[in-house]
């Protein structure tokens, strides 16, 4: 009788081999470098929420994707994205935060969406966010574009263009035109102009209630072209009448202005005015990230203001401005459009092969010196002959082995061997660290 379970894992959950995983986790690495650099703090919110707090907000989509269960006589949910555990975290404890608070997260989320190429039902987000008591100055809003030029600066896949906003002059120029009323779903069809194309945008538009000369002033003004400077002084002699118009103009002027400040280069950010973000809560400036050279991509980062993160939890005022990257999608469609290669499969610079058993004690002994000098060793075990242990050294890809025979225990030194040369050398223990940690 045949009982074995046939092993596999859900669609949706990417799992990686070891060399697909150190190449994660490097780019995780230089992402949580960068945000703590920038001196946001380590958050870990809970992965299982009371599904009454996390649900206070959410609903249409959003609740239809959660994963919602009951344990005992509590009705739980597991967190779909870091925003909203966020939002309770710093209503529980806002007693003991100092504000502005900056906070960084990376960890899984869970969404229970039909999988498909670019989504997961178990993915890693990687959050900045940076909240305020009342009130947050602007210069945040710029220090956002500065945090993700260095994320991407120091990750190497290329070019990118940081896309900026304002939903204060959407707001207002929608509201100028006669469509307050449906300001909402305007955004959320402009939002998708790069996915659909214009022309579906503008069949959109008029199936909305929009009438066409509306649709082409929408078109015209998401349209704009030109750089950071031409575009801001074409807005401003629209001559659209609206306070809220002109308070975002305002706020972008001054945000690309910080930005500057910050010593982000011109070309690698710009107003783009079709940027909407569809999430409700965002007020203000909105941001985008794009890789020049995959367009199809889409964006890599996004994010944006809010007035009132935690207006569900208490009646503290908590404004604030976030971005966030999704790892794991941007690492399968880095890796499917070969912009990132693999390359070592070990973490393991050196080997250490006991050529007995007689040798095991010395050898430990030695990996732990090693190690102690900042080099990542490991012993092998196994009791087949030397020819095998090599094979085992060069199937994992380590570069150096340290060989401990009889001579060696008793003169107190080491064969040290280059396996991508073939160079080997009788040398001490201290002068083989020194040796392997200068190879690069």
């Amino acid at each position: 009788m045949n009982n074995k379970v046939t092993p596999k894992i859900l669609p949706g959950f990417m799992e990686l081999l070891p060399d697909e995983q150190i190449l994660f986790n490097k780019i995780k690495d230089t992402i949580r470098e960068v945000y703590e650099s920038f001196g946001f703090l380590p958050l870990d919110t809970a992965t299982i929420e009371y599904s009454e707090v996390l649900l206070a907000k959410a609903g249409g989509e959003t609740e239809k994707q959660i994963y919602h269960f009951n344990k005992g006589d509590n009705d739980l949910s597991l967190r779909f994205d870091l925003t909203v555990p966020l939002a309770r975290y710093v209503a529980q404890h806002a007693n003991d935060l100092v504000f502005p608070f900056k906070r960084y997260q990376i960890s899984k989320v869970f969404r229970g969406e039909r999988p498909q190429k670019g989504r997961f039902r178990e993915f890693y987000q990687c959050d900045i966010d940076i909240i305020g008591n009342e009130s947050l100055n602007l210069v945040y809003d710029a220090e956002m574009p500065a945090v993700i030029y260095n994320v991407f600066k120091k990750l190497e896949i290329g070019s990118f263009t940081i896309k900026l906003n304002n939903r204060k002059i959407l707001n207002g120029f929608f509201e100028a035109i006669g469509l307050k009323e449906q300001t909402a779903e305007v955004l959320r069809i402009i939002d998708k102009i790069e996915k659909i194309g214009e022309e579906n945008v503008k069949a959109e538009l008029l199936k909305l209630g929009a009438d066409s000369g509306a649709v082409d002033k929408i078109m015209d003004f998401v349209g704009t072209k030109g750089t950071n400077a031409e575009k801001l002084e074409r807005l401003k002699n629209l001559g659209v009448e609206s306070e809220k118009y002109n308070e975002g103009i305002e706020e972008l002027e001054k945000v690309l202005s910080y930005i500057r400040m910050f010593g982000v280069e011109e070309e690698a950010f710009q107003i783009e005015l079709t940027i909407a973000r569809g999430l409700d809560y965002y007020t203000g400036t909105v941001y985008e990230t794009v890789l020049n050279d995959y367009p199809s991509l889409g964006s890599v980062c996004s994010g944006g203001r809010y007035e009132n993160l935690a207006e569900y939890y208490t009646k503290q005022k908590l404004p604030g401005v976030g971005v966030s990257i999704g790892l794991t999608r941007l690492f399968s469609q880095l890796r499917e459009n070969k912009i990132i290669e693999t390359g070592s499969k070990t973490l393991v610079k050196a080997l250490v092969l006991p050529v007995d058993e007689s040798c095991v004690e010395v050898s430990i002994k030695t990996a732990g010196l090693i190690r102690n000098k900042g080099v990542v060793s490991d012993v092998y075990y196994g009791g087949k002959g030397m020819k095998q242990k090599m094979k085992y050294a060069n199937r994992c890809g380590i570069p150096y082995v340290v060989i401990i025979g009889e001579n060696e225990v008793k003169e107190g030194v080491v064969a040290l061997k280059n396996m991508n040369t073939g160079e080997q050398q009788t040398v001490s223990v201290k002068e083989a660290a020194g040796i392997i940690k200068g190879d690069k």
